[in-house]
């Protein structure tokens, strides 16, 4: 991170500092009672942190993504699950940042700049992929939406849902209201981890929709090109991770700083002077710093991108160079973290896995992110495009993943 990012992270942090250090104080009675942070997103929503990346003119703060991220990762360390809980909300905001500046545009940006936010219901969990929500109109010529979706992460915590629907022609973005008539959301997550994000089902019964709530047309099964929101979305991902490396590098050290014996050896010791825990936390240090600083390096050229595409330099061979290095952060960022939130029993022995600590919440959370997204097609995508000069082909369109 340059200097000057550094400083203007640093006074961003400043900011939510006091938040963070709250919301990380009741994270293992949340996980241990799994109860589901609403007020926590509150929160975060009255402080402004969900419209960080909204122009000021609309009502946010501007930030551009280095530092975005960089506040990221530390309400990651703080709990884990918040960001996955807004991962939709800022994806979204980075589609309008994209889009024409037009009225739709603008429109949906003062909702976010007015502290509003969105959840997702875009996949689902059938037999085969694809899009089986349908808006269709009734015989009075509205807009009704029906179908049910799955992983619909934040959207129990949100006042809209984006919707990936279908009209048997192509797909669209549908903007919904999380009450409105005809919409069910349904806490059946069931994951190992981040257990409180809200990833179930989400239901959609006769829902009207008039046509200011549907936003682009596109067709899911084309490859997404052009955009960056394909690096966004997993930046997030890694942002979070990181944010775990961090706080097992925490736990770690508050668990080892005021232990007084040691395996093996009689009476009192000071377990945080011998030089083979200094090795674990060390260890635990190192890739928790390698993992933000991959996240940031793959932040700062999403910045750079944008700015190439205000001044219109910016080529499809740019977007896709982007995916490439972002896929390729992701191969190490999720191995680190992995191996941290692992490392971490080394400092304590069998007393560092009661359940009073809950400190396999950090590796059950990694691992989980991890696997939100195909580590290993990601690998070979990343083989192809240097071996023979493919691009990716991941097919998502043009809507939220």
């Amino acid at each position: 991170m340059s200097t000057s990012a550094n400083a203007s992270a640093q006074a961003l942090h400043q900011r939510f500092s006091d938040l963070f250090a709250l919301i990380a104080q009741d994270s293992i009675a949340r996980e241990t009672e799994r109860r589901l942070p609403f007020a926590e997103v509150r929160q975060l929503k009255e402080a402004g942190f969900s419209s960080l990346r909204v122009p000021v003119e609309h009502g946010g703060a501007g930030v551009n993504l280095e530092d975005y991220f960089y506040l990221l990762i530390r309400l990651g360390e703080a709990e884990s699950n918040l960001p996955q809980i807004l991962r939709v909300n800022a994806g979204f905001t980075e589609l309008l940042l994209e889009r024409k500046d037009d009225a739709d545009t603008r429109r949906w940006l003062d909702v976010i700049g007015s502290g509003k936010t969105f959840g997702a219901a875009a996949s689902e969990r059938n037999a085969a992929t694809g899009n089986s929500v349908l808006l269709e109109k009734d015989a009075n010529g509205h807009w009704r939406l029906n179908g049910e979706k799955y992983y619909s992460t934040g959207t129990l915590y949100a006042d809209w849902v984006l919707v990936r629907a279908h009209d048997h022609e192509s797909d669209f973005n549908v903007l919904v209201p999380a009450d409105a008539p005809g919409v069910e959301r349904v806490d059946d997550w069931d994951g190992f981890g981040q257990r409180l994000t809200g990833s179930g089902t989400t239901r959609f019964h006769n829902v009207p929709v008039d046509d200011a709530q549907v936003l682009d047309r596109y067709h899911v099964s084309q490859p997404r090109r052009n955009t960056i929101i394909t690096s966004f979305y997993q930046t997030f991902h890694l942002a979070a991770l990181s944010g775990i490396a961090r706080a097992a590098l925490r736990d770690a050290v508050a668990f080892t700083q005021p232990r007084t014996r040691t395996f093996g050896v009689p009476g009192n010791s000071s377990p945080r002077e011998n030089p083979l825990v200094h090795r674990v936390v060390g260890r635990l240090a190192s890739l928790a710093w390698s993992a933000e600083q991959l996240t940031l390096a793959v932040a700062r050229e999403q910045d750079a991108l944008h700015a190439a595409r205000r001044a219109g330099t910016v080529t499809t061979e740019d977007y896709n160079a982007l995916d490439i290095k972002t896929f390729e952060a992701q191969q190490i960022v999720i191995g680190q973290v992995l191996e941290a939130t692992t490392l971490l029993f080394e400092v304590g022995g069998a007393s560092a896995t009661s359940e009073t600590r809950r400190l396999d919440r950090h590796w059950r959370n990694a691992r989980t992110l991890a696997s939100h997204n195909p580590a290993i097609q990601r690998e070979a995508a990343i083989g192809n495009y240097h071996l023979n000069g493919r691009p990716h082909d991941e097919r998502f369109g043009n809507g939220y993943v």
